[in-house]
């Protein structure tokens, strides 16, 4: 019996280890900054180059939505399939930088970082202009 019970713990180790590491990869839900309502549901991913990047799967408040503010080839495309932030990369277990976020209430890029907070159940978007940063919080979906 003491071996089942060493063998069972030793399996959900990994388990336990990447719960205490949790990453930005998966599906988040994003909130307007005005009203706080659900806006988007977002794929973040490893792309290619290994660094992180996040695709729009879903638009809540309006399925057919397009980048009306975008300018060049994301102007009034859909936003649904959209990438939004690229090249984010890890700073340490928690943080990413180096990035570029859209935002597209406005059609324009910022220079962006990524905190994961509350034990990896919100991330922290940041996109920033010089010093000052703006930031939207996400929640796992």
């Amino acid at each position: 019996m003491r071996t089942k019970l060493i063998a069972i713990a030793l399996a959900l180790l990994p388990l336990v280890a990447a719960a205490a590491n949790p990453s930005p990869i998966g599906r988040w839900k994003t909130f307007d900054e005005d009203t706080n309502k659900p806006r988007l549901v977002v794929d973040v991913y490893e792309a290619k180059n290994g660094t992180l990047a996040a695709k729009v799967v879903e638009t809540l408040y309006a399925p057919d939505a397009k980048c009306d503010a975008c300018t060049g080839d994301k102007k009034n495309a859909p936003i649904t399939g959209m990438v939004i932030f690229w090249n984010q990369k890890a700073a340490d277990a928690d943080s990413y930088n180096g990035g570029t976020v859209l935002k597209l209430a406005n059609g324009k890029t910022y220079k962006s970082k990524l905190e994961l907070v509350d034990g990896g159940n919100k991330l922290e978007v940041y996109g920033c202009v010089g010093f000052i940063c703006k930031h939207q919080t996400w929640t796992r979906e």
